[in-house]
């Protein structure tokens, strides 16, 4: 399916060789951070690859980042610019910069700087050491002490919920091999979270921890709700131990009250319990089953949620417009996925 208001890929010698090297970027009002990151990305690529390309994903920008990323692009055929015709959310963006890559070696880094460029080829020396991920470990972050902790109790509560394994303070940032992007591209789920997703592929993974630095400019535009939205995708599209966990809860619950009910039966039948209202005792056992059903029936419902998602197939993203990136290849026959 061809997008409407798609731009022809700058003509460049080089555009249609498979590059050694792909870095995707997914990018949210980047405007003034991005010239920074461009530099940094070529500064550490051009001594350590003879190919490489650049795939800057705008995901539903609303500052002046296709203006400043375009005019790059117009310089630099190495650089590949996705636009989406709305904001599809920081996965679709990876999803479609996945999509796109042509690389041996394939490496995700978010646009904030806070995960440095300069130790990328780092990642990849690791990675020929036989490892088809290798991915970053922050081993100390910049961020406020809400934002730490709220992160550090996802990694704990998710390791004991998620039956894949996922390694703790590993982010997005990492480089993977090209069979791993393969089999990314090929899961066809829409509520994704490409971390978890790595993790489940298999193969041999290993972590390089690093210190994340500060946000470069501006403010964040992944907000508090992302971060929740991004949990309960990793922990509901990941196991079904909640499931489990509920129902267990509602098995003793009711065992409890089996038992209870036989005692207050035995109880009046031989006059050991008075005959008194008992308002108080029936006002928490309510309270407390009702607020339990609700938490099931929301648990219930997540997973009811994602499977409307799916049974939907709507594409992940809509890309609007393209520059300098190769047409026509088999694994890139659509604009929308």
């Amino acid at each position: 399916m061809a997008t409407s208001d798609e731009l022809q890929p700058n003509s460049a010698s080089h555009s249609e060789i498979s590059p050694d090297f792909s870095v995707i970027v997914p990018i949210y009002n980047s405007a003034n951070i991005f010239p920074e990151l461009y530099k940094r990305l070529i500064t550490a690529l051009e001594p350590a690859f003879s190919t490489f390309e650049i795939i800057a994903v705008l995901d539903g920008c609303r500052d002046a980042s296709f203006e400043v990323i375009s005019a790059r692009a117009a310089q630099d055929s190495r650089l590949k610019v996705l636009e989406f015709s709305r904001n599809f959310g920081h996965q679709a963006a990876l999803t479609a910069g996945l999509n796109h890559a042509r690389g041996k070696w394939v490496a995700i880094i978010d646009d904030d700087l806070e995960d440095p460029p300069e130790i990328l080829p780092q990642f990849v020396a690791k990675a020929r050491e036989g490892f088809d991920v290798v991915y970053g470990v922050r081993r100390k972050r910049k961020r406020s002490l809400v934002h730490r902790a709220l992160y550090r109790l996802f990694y704990r509560i998710s390791g004991l919920l998620m039956d894949t394994k996922i390694p703790n303070d590993a982010g997005d940032f990492c480089v993977m091999s090209a069979r791993v992007r393969e089999i990314l591209v090929s899961m066809p789920e829409n509520n994704r979270y490409l971390r978890g997703m790595r993790a489940w592929s298999g193969f041999k993974q290993t972590g390089v921890e690093y210190e994340r630095c500060a946000r470069f400019a501006d403010e964040s535009g992944y907000s508090l709700n992302k971060y929740f939205e991004l949990a309960f995708n990793g922990i509901f599209s990941f196991s079904y131990k909640p499931l489990k966990y509920v129902t267990f809860i509602g098995v003793l619950v009711a065992i409890l009250s089996i038992e209870e009910s036989i005692r207050i039966v035995y109880g009046k039948l031989t006059g050991h319990i008075p005959d008194v209202p008992g308002w108080a005792y029936l006002t928490v056992a309510v309270l407390f089953l009702s607020g339990l059903q609700l938490v099931a029936i929301g648990i219930i419902g997540e997973y009811i949620a994602r499977i409307y998602d799916e049974v939907k197939q709507r594409p992940k993203y809509i890309v609007k417009t393209k520059l300098n990136v190769v047409q026509g290849k088999a694994r890139d026959a659509s604009d929308w996925r």
